[in-house]
């Protein structure tokens, strides 16, 4: 048996902060380009083509789809090819795409772009940051993830409203563009802080580990039969459907009603309000009972629905965003940490890929169904009250257990 080297994972010498900070600043990348930037996507496409926001919705709907394909197996990706090649695969390919984004002027090409961003999105995005943390992290995991996650929402905050400017001053082109450079100045970066992961217990094939490892696929399989992880999958499937349409849907529905800066601006509250609820919760989570944590936060975005809803106030709007925000970025810290708290830490990795994967592909209907209901209804009530709904539902299944 290998002796092991102890690792003090609460030392801010320790070499893993450096890979949060890393994966800190590939999460703000994927998340600007892939996540929120849906959002100018489908109103400057629509502006700029005359296409229909359905039609732009469905496009987006391929992309998730795609990508929640590839993010099922990321953590079998990094085993082989290891966490530095695949988060630079996965800019390399966000960057081509975005460039490409801005110099399409036909459907088709508008799918084969969202192919290249789709292997983007899986290299980038929570899949493959919190498979490359759980190597570097056992203890200290869901603090890790927490922090690195904030990237996530500093995507919408910085990437939105720089980009909205980038395009009133350059145009679409140009901006897209120089989004891509950003991420080529970033690859360097990630070649050299990213390196080798530690030896764990768990990888000494020498170790007690070793006997009792279960292949991934029988950690699928065996998952599907566990309550507790079917409650938390689909529990956060509903509501990621409802929360990635209303985000994408978001400057579309605003700008008619307070203009596109302040719509911007509404994202940019937005997120700034999820790294403020990240972090604060970040500090307490792991006291706290994460599935009543969990309700909570969709109750809470339920009510933010209701108010976008019934008012037509811009200072109402915006508190509305807020309050929705608020909750944004800990929906997508939980499933990990919840995951994380209970079941075993050698499944991690494949856990949080399947909830991921999974989770991809039901919210990856949203952008195209709020879009569909609201080009038939003529208005963003109908979808919303029906997100509202999926919130409501979700609230009362995350609270059911199983058996631990």
């Amino acid at each position: 048996m290998v002796n092991l080297p102890l690792r003090d994972e609460s030392s801010i010498h320790y070499e893993g902060w450096r890979i949060v900070a890393m994966c800190f600043a590939v999460a703000t990348f994927g998340w600007a380009l892939g996540f929120y930037g849906q959002s100018v996507y489908l109103a400057e496409l629509t502006r700029l083509h005359g296409w229909p926001s359905s039609l732009i919705a469905t496009a987006t709907t391929f992309f998730y789809l795609g990508g929640a394909l590839l993010v099922a197996f990321v953590g079998d990706v990094i085993r082989v090819i290891g966490p530095r090649a695949c988060l630079l695969g996965g800019i390399a390919a966000m960057a081509l795409g975005t460039a490409l984004l801005g110099r399409i002027d036909a459907v088709w090409q508008l799918y084969a772009v969202y192919v290249l961003l789709a292997v983007g999105w899986a290299g980038t995005s929570l899949g493959a940051i919190t498979s490359t943390l759980g190597l570097w992290f056992d203890q200290r995991r869901g603090m890790a993830i927490s922090l690195a996650l904030n990237g996530a929402s500093f995507g919408g905050i910085a990437g939105v409203p720089l980009l909205v400017a980038a395009i009133g001053h350059f145009g679409f082109a140009d901006a897209t563009l120089a989004a891509a450079i950003a991420g080529v100045l970033l690859m360097p970066v990630v070649a050299i802080v990213v390196g080798r992961p530690p030896l764990r217990i768990a990888d000494d094939p020498a170790g007690p580990g070793a006997v009792k490892a279960l292949s991934s696929g029988a950690i699928r399989r065996d998952a599907f039969r566990d309550i507790a992880f079917l409650t938390v999958t689909i529990a956060f499937a509903l509501v990621l459907f409802a929360q990635v349409g209303f985000i994408v849907h978001l400057i579309a529905y605003l700008d008619p009603l307070i203009g596109r800066e302040h719509a911007a601006a509404a994202v940019a509250l937005l997120t700034t309000m999820a790294v403020v609820g990240r972090v604060s919760l970040s500090t307490v989570i792991d006291r706290l009972d994460q599935r009543l944590v969990s309700a909570i936060s969709f109750l809470s975005q339920a009510a933010a629905l209701a108010i976008l809803i019934l008012s037509r106030d811009g200072t109402l709007l915006l508190a509305a965003c807020a309050l929705f925000g608020f909750s944004v970025g800990n929906l997508i810290t939980l499933p990990a940490l919840i995951v994380q708290r209970e079941f075993a830490a050698g499944s991690f990795g494949v856990l949080i890929s399947l909830v991921t994967a999974i989770n991809q592909v039901t919210y990856a209907f949203g952008p195209g169904v709020i879009g569909l209901v609201r080009d038939v209804s003529g208005s963003y009530t109908v979808p919303f009250a029906g997100c509202i709904v999926l919130q409501l539902i979700a609230a009362a299944l995350v609270m059911v257990r199983g058996r631990r």
